[in-house]
């Protein structure tokens, strides 16, 4: 693997004094301007729908949007935790929308995409965590867009029992869950949640639905080694997960966590090639990998792999 350029370096170094570092030529991307990108903000905006796309501040937008591609955030913009490395705003969330799901459901019927993200933010107040609003939500996509497959990228339902299982029942096609960071960063970095909790919600979707695909993301470039990575991805194998993203993480303003280096991209396919060694089904590994990033394309893909292992016998 060849050396990274010396940004990586003057990059944790700034980190160490508190500055904000520069990013190298492979993280920049340019400010989104293209009519696509403009038809489905408005459609967003008609329908009062958030999207993780802009609350998170995802560097993907201008792409992901001028192919009418979105993750719809639902149940608010407000999160009751306050993870230090996300852009989405902390409070106390107001009530839940009734009329949500019919409006996710005729936008996206609108949108006639092969492949929709639906995720929310943390909602600790509430009995089930959410859950009822996923289940929802697929629901009215199922009826108003059968062609579209669907991916629920759901928080942790912490400490709410019965959650799980209801957003599993509603049968999503990807179950996604992101750990984000190595175990040792939960404290500083993801303060509320528990990392061998989300790992358990993940081994639980495989044992209650063997044939549901689940994914999980890591975000790297917070102070993990690679050696913890390496754990990480024993971790999620043995919870049988079959989709891993590796992206870097970003620094949405000072106020959040730092960014201590910025990984090179040569980093990034040693990752992935580690990880289908591991035995993954699909790996997307790179500076600008989000956990929904091309996520149709690779669902596509996950399905084609699973299909020739089993051929295979």
């Amino acid at each position: 693997m060849s050396s990274a350029p010396s940004t990586v370096d003057s990059a944790t170094a700034a980190a160490a004094q508190g500055a904000a570092p520069r990013k190298p030529a492979w993280i920049r991307v340019k400010a989104p301007t293209s009519e696509g990108y403009a038809e489905t903000r408005r459609l967003m905006r008609a329908h009062k729908l958030n999207t993780v796309c802009e609350e998170a501040a995802c560097p993907n937008i201008g792409e992901c949007w001028q192919q009418k591609h979105a993750t719809v955030m639902i149940l608010g913009d407000t999160c009751t935790r306050a993870c230090t490395f996300c852009a989405v705003k902390t409070g106390m969330p107001g009530a839940v929308d009734i009329l949500e799901p019919a409006r996710v459901g005729a936008a996206l019927a609108k949108l006639d995409l092969a492949h929709v993200v639906i995720t929310s933010v943390d909602r600790d107040d509430l009995v089930d965590g959410g859950a009822g609003q996923f289940a929802a939500v697929i629901g009215e996509i199922r009826s108003r867009a059968p062609n579209t497959s669907i991916e629920a990228l759901t928080p942790d339902f912490l400490r709410k029992d019965g959650a799980i299982e209801t957003v599993v029942a509603a049968k999503p096609d990807v179950y996604n869950h992101n750990l984000e960071t190595v175990p040792r960063l939960y404290a500083e970095v993801r303060p509320g949640a528990r990392y061998f909790h989300s790992l358990r919600l993940l081994d639980r979707v495989k044992q209650i639905a063997p044939a549901m695909f689940t994914k999980s993301g890591l975000m790297v470039g917070l102070g993990e080694t690679r050696e913890e990575i390496h754990q990480v991805m024993d971790d999620l194998r043995a919870a049988n997960v079959d989709f891993l993203t590796i992206g870097q993480y970003l620094r949405p303003t000072p106020k959040h966590h730092a960014v201590e280096r910025f990984v090179h991209p040569d980093e990034f396919a040693a990752y992935a090639t580690m990880a289908r060694g591991k035995g993954f089904l699909m790996v997307a590994a790179s500076p600008l990998t989000r956990s929904s990033y091309h996520a149709g394309e690779d669902f596509r893909r996950m399905k084609a792999v699973r299909a020739a292992r089993l051929a295979q016998g």
